[in-house]
């Protein structure tokens, strides 16, 4: 398999890169990514404050899976630049990602407690093996998010809510500061999306930024400090007041969403065209 021009080859042992901590945690100047030839964001600017909660949302295609995936440090930006704690992309050990569901073969025979260990690689490196402080760490992120119990499981007997919690534990073992969540409660019940609510609480009070990208806009005003609305161009970012206007969200979705005006409010109704294996 050939790596397209952006997509970076990730060396199997790297120095952890340095932290600014002066710096924002994520600044984005004039970022574009174009990939296969196709331009998939195009000049976005913005900074995350520490610790804050961003929702992520646009139509399908939108660009948010890519602007994850510049931030892990996986994608190289075409043009601008994207800096983590001042430093770009590539070699942090403190971005932790919980990918679409959909993307993982849950077939693939490992315990929930090697997933949550590979969380320890960047730490530990490729060729060592976990010491006891990586095993407690494994045991108490499991255990912080309800998990416990599941330390021996099979990933292909877990259910939905339970497979995006031992990615969080995963982000935990790996003492991320920077969780990005690709749609993390896209086919999840109420109560197994208020468990992964409850536990990005506990983040929040832990100083953990957290970037969930979602399809979901009524979650994203209800839960989230800011909303980034994204297609392909930064469309808005801010409260979601100020950025879920009808103007805004007509030019992100066109005639995809039904728009409903109550009182003074605008009420998005339907988002036909969004579907899991965003861009």
């Amino acid at each position: 398999m050939s790596l397209s021009p952006t997509q970076k080859k990730t060396p199997l042992l790297r120095r952890s890169a340095t932290h600014h901590l002066e710096e924002p945690i994520l600044l984005a100047e004039n970022l574009s990514v174009r990939y296969d030839g196709k331009l998939v964001l195009d000049d976005l600017s913005f900074h995350l404050h520490t610790g804050e909660r961003v929702a992520v949302v646009g139509p399908n295609g939108a660009g948010k899976s890519t602007l994850f995936k510049v931030i892990a440090g996986v994608l190289s930006p075409t043009a601008g630049r994207l800096d983590v704690y001042g430093v770009q992309p590539g070699g942090h050990t403190c971005i932790g990602y919980v990918p679409q569901r959909s993307q993982v073969d849950w077939n693939f025979p490992v315990t929930v407690a090697d997933v949550v260990m590979m969380g320890r690689v960047g730490k530990l490196g490729i060729m060592r093996w976990p010491r006891p402080r990586d095993w407690k760490l494994v045991r108490q992120a499991l255990a912080d998010v309800g998990m416990a119990d599941f330390i021996g499981r099979q990933i292909n007997e877990l259910s939905g809510g339970q497979q995006q919690r031992m990615f969080i534990a995963r982000a935990l073992a790996q003492e991320a500061e920077l969780l990005l969540m690709d749609e993390p409660l896209t086919g999840l019940d109420l109560k197994s999306q208020q468990a992964i609510f409850d536990i990005l609480d506990e983040l929040r009070r832990r100083n953990v930024t957290v970037m969930v990208a979602t399809h979901d806009l009524d979650q994203a005003a209800e839960h989230f400090d800011r909303v980034m609305l994204l297609n392909r161009r930064l469309l808005g970012f801010g409260q979601p007041g100020q950025v879920f206007t009808a103007e805004r969200l007509v030019e992100a979705y066109g005639g995809h969403l039904r728009l409903v005006h109550i009182a003074s409010d605008v009420v998005a109704l339907a988002d036909s065209c969004c579907n899991e294996g965003d861009e």
